[in-house]
């Protein structure tokens, strides 16, 4: 099931100029919540992005959530996807979107290339 935070984090993304390839691609290894492609500098990026989200701060931010294992699970997935989609060669990036809402307004933050 899909929570409202990857809808707000699709539109923001949009917004900023990235477009939507897939959202929630699993296969055995994991999920990845969006795919997009960035292609703002002139070249194409894929993008894997994963969606966090916190309603308060008191323990800790929703990005530092994402365990060395769960980057990992990530890597394995978008490696299947690159696989079974046959995506040629193509610069590839993994970004967090971390969401809060401390007083009901929700507060995004982009971390791009947040992890290899």
């Amino acid at each position: 099931m899909r929570h409202w935070s990857e809808d707000l984090a699709a539109w923001y993304l949009q917004w900023r100029g990235l477009a939507l390839v897939e959202r929630n691609y699993h296969c055995r290894w994991g999920e990845i919540d969006l795919i997009m492609s960035d292609a703002r500098t002139g070249e194409t990026i894929l993008v894997f992005i994963e969606v966090r989200y916190r309603i308060r701060l008191d323990h800790g931010r929703p990005e530092e959530t994402i365990s060395r294992s769960k980057q990992r699970r990530i890597l394995s997935t978008a490696q299947h996807y690159l696989q079974k989609h046959q995506v040629p060669d193509m610069t590839m990036r993994f970004d967090v979107i971390a969401i809060t809402r401390p007083h009901y307004a929700p507060s995004i933050t982009w971390i791009q290339e947040a992890f290899t």
